[in-house]
């Protein structure tokens, strides 16, 4: 079944993208979403016409990601944690802890943007991507050390 992205899908393709996919995926999942519309002869019409508010609203998108780009790229961050013995750590650094750090530098991100694959369960200095548009993707370095 050939459908209209409305919005991006990592697996799929981006905005806007006709791509051919199960029936049952495009009828269960992603159409009731509102990720994707059906690809009959009046929504490729519409998408014609849309074409460009797309291509317009991605334009102020990667703009915007750009701006936070220059502001968060290479920014520093320490995080003090409680240790045990041998500096084991209680708990973890998650990506909510992460963005929130951000957020104390007067950076709005949200944690869903923030590329960590499993929370932080070591002491140690990390780096970690922030993903601010499909392009784009700035990394923060995070340093975890005992609280004293």
């Amino acid at each position: 079944m050939q459908i209209i992205l409305r919005s991006d899908v990592e697996s799929l393709g981006k905005v806007g993208d006709l791509v051919t996919v199960k029936p049952g995926y495009a009828r269960n999942f992603l159409i009731p979403r509102g990720i994707a519309f059906a690809a009959n002869k009046s929504n490729l019409a519409r998408l014609d016409q849309e074409r460009k508010t797309l291509q317009m609203r991605d334009l102020k998108e990667r703009r915007r990601a750009g701006d936070v780009y220059s502001q968060i790229n290479g920014l520093k961050l320490l995080k003090a944690v409680q240790v045990g013995e041998e500096d084991r750590m209680f708990g973890a650094v998650t990506s909510s802890d992460i963005a929130e750090l951000i957020k104390e530098r007067g950076y709005e991100i949200d944690r869903r943007k923030i590329q960590l694959d499993e929370p932080i369960k070591h002491l140690g200095e990390y780096n970690i991507g922030v993903k601010l548009h499909r392009d784009i993707t700035a990394i923060v370095t995070i340093d975890v050390v005992p609280n004293v």
